[in-house]
């Protein structure tokens, strides 16, 4: 889960992470208040949207004067910001943050991450801040510093002096890097964060640390267990046909393609999605219905295939096991009852009650077009969304 920048820095102040003085508005008058509230006569101003790389399109504006921040506001509220990180679409500004800028000396990059391979957490640091920290660790690998932190242990003095070092920081600064770090580690812990990352961390010309922005991801798993982690939750940034899946306990998630795919378990998705792939063809969706799904929730997943402007045929991939393919069958029947659609649906069904999921749809429309095995499904369902690309 993730949640916007404001947010973050408000978790930043709890666990005694520096931060600049700002304030979130939802409306031009308010940005004019909180401008003559803050301290400093020059402000950014930042759309609040879940996605990096605001600053290249236009979401994040440096103004003079309050009368200018209530503007710049007024200009990016309403709007939708399309970033590198977003689909052409965009997503929506509903909010702006409003804050005291900062004079920079240096900027740096500090994240913290689980690394899995090793099994521990992981420091990311580099004295190339404020850039895309990707670019960084494919065109100069030795400005990337990373420390892990062994779960029994800790985090040791000796560690955030490490990075502090290389860094190229020193006196007092060493002591406020070590209350950074310890920071970030706490709030990851007490509420199993995924990442926190701070770019840029910025060293102030008066030799203050500061993070100048602030994301965090969470663990959905963990969610549950924080309550005020989970209504931090903004649905608006979010993909509506991803949060309706979520309602009926469907693993989906929203592609690019025309092909709608309904499969069970994750691993026979993402091969009936690469034989798509090979065929030509293009996915709409990521779709596991589950092992122990139920027909309410096949008709849920059905409707929400069709939902989908995009999609020009749909491929239904069952192999039962803990799932019976009378269950499907019966879903899409459910489904069909409820909407109005022609779009072809190719359906292969192998496994527990095969023959009797495929008598139930034999016949009941031609536009459901039975498939004698995976590649025969992938095949028609290119060939009926408009041939292999």
């Amino acid at each position: 889960m993730n949640i916007h920048e404001f947010q973050a820095k408000q978790l930043f102040r709890d666990y005694k992470i520096p931060v600049p003085e700002s304030m979130v508005v939802t409306s031009a008058e308010q940005a004019l208040a909180a401008a003559q509230t803050l301290s400093g006569d020059t402000f950014a101003i930042k759309a609040q949207v879940h996605a990096g790389g605001r600053g290249k399109v236009g979401g994040v504006k440096i103004v003079k004067t309050a009368a200018a921040a209530a503007e710049a506001a007024g200009q990016m509220l309403g709007q939708r910001l399309i970033t590198q990180q977003t689909t052409a679409a965009g997503l929506p500004i509903n909010s702006v943050l409003i804050e005291q800028t900062t004079a920079i000396k240096r900027e740096f990059y500090l994240s913290l991450i689980i690394d899995r391979h090793s099994e521990k957490l992981c420091f990311i640091a580099s004295e190339a801040g404020g850039m895309d920290i990707e670019a960084v660790a494919a065109e100069s690998p030795e400005k990337i510093i990373s420390l892990f932190i062994h779960p029994a242990a800790g985090l040791q003095a000796y560690q955030c002096r490490q990075i502090a070092f290389a860094l190229g920081l020193q006196g007092e600064q060493l002591k406020k890097l070590q209350q950074l770090m310890t920071g970030m580690m706490q709030l990851f812990l007490d509420k199993d964060a995924s990442q926190i990352e701070i770019n840029p961390l910025v060293e102030s010309e008066a030799g203050d640390l500061l993070a100048l922005d602030a994301k965090i991801n969470f663990d959905d798993n963990a969610c549950a267990l924080h309550q005020d982690i989970l209504a931090l939750r903004d649905t608006s940034q979010e993909d509506a046909k991803e949060n309706s899946a979520k309602q009926f306990d469907l693993n989906y998630i929203t592609l690019e393609g025309n092909i709608g795919c309904m499969v069970n378990g994750a691993g026979l998705a993402m091969a009936t999605m690469d034989l798509v792939k090979l065929k030509g063809g293009t996915p709409a969706n990521f779709l596991d219905v589950g092992g122990g799904t139920t027909t309410e929730k096949v008709t849920e997943a059905f409707k929400l295939i069709v939902s989908d402007n995009n999609v020009k045929a749909v491929l239904v991939n069952i192999f039962g096991g803990i799932v019976q393919c009378d269950v499907i069958a019966k879903g899409i029947l459910g489904a069909l009852a409820q909407i109005n659609t022609d779009l072809p649906v190719i359906v292969r069904l192998e496994g527990t009650h095969a023959e009797e999921g495929r008598a139930l749809l034999h016949n009941v429309a031609p536009n459901i077009i039975p498939a004698k095995d995976l590649d025969d499904a992938a095949e028609q369902a290119v060939a009926l969304a408009g041939g292999a690309a």
